[in-house]
């Protein structure tokens, strides 16, 4: 098998917010028969730290190892290629390094919490009484919520619950993210689906 190193966006300055993201994907991708075929994940906080890592790691690379970039996407997208889309973002402007592939690049759209309305049984148990769904968006099509409207309806719906504080993204993202279903997920958002397929192609060679 070869050997897969996954930078992700995530995780912020913390030492053990790190350890929480990388914690969190690591039973995430498990959950989504990745178990015995893990990348090693690397939370490196901030988004653009995330490519910059990505790029120094990717020039570095040594024959047989391949290099990922997982990142919110940030706005819809407009295009099949994550790398066009990561360039035409103006507040990103990222160029695709040389001979790095569309495959290399992933994007959770629009934000990483997108994935959990795919799943509100289990985020409905994670922050339990007091949750309230209704509070969520309605669109089955989460890649075409906004960033904005996802962090905000998720602080709706656990404003009064009652053993947990409102949504918090560093208190409770990657808590969320290692309960919730990734089959759920794949089915809901294409990009996500991308990605799975992407590491099980490579995994499994």
């Amino acid at each position: 098998m070869v050997g897969v190193r996954l930078f992700v966006e995530g995780g912020g300055d913390s030492k053990a917010l790190k350890s929480e993201c990388r914690e969190g994907f690591r039973k995430f991708l498990q959950k989504a028969g990745l178990k015995d075929r893990m990348p090693r994940i690397v939370a490196c906080g901030g988004r653009g730290k995330a490519y910059d890592d990505f790029c120094s790691y990717h020039a570095n690379a040594r024959n047989g190892q391949v290099v990922l970039l997982l990142v919110d996407s940030e706005t819809p997208v407009g295009s099949t290629s994550p790398w066009t889309h990561l360039l035409d973002r103006e507040e990103d402007a990222w160029q695709r390094p040389s001979d790095a592939s569309d495959e290399q690049c992933h994007l959770m759209v629009q934000c990483m919490e997108a994935w959990f309305l795919a799943d509100r049984d289990n985020l409905q148990a994670f922050f339990g009484q007091g949750f309230h769904e209704n509070a969520l968006p309605g669109n089955p099509n989460i890649e075409g919520i906004s960033k904005q409207d996802v962090l905000a309806s998720l602080q709706r719906a656990t404003y009064n619950c009652k053993t947990k504080a409102a949504y918090d993204k560093g208190e409770h993202s990657f808590k969320v993210l290692a309960r919730i279903d990734p089959a759920k997920v794949s089915q809901a958002s294409p990009w996500a689906r991308r990605f799975f397929d992407a590491l099980n192609q490579i995994t499994n060679s």
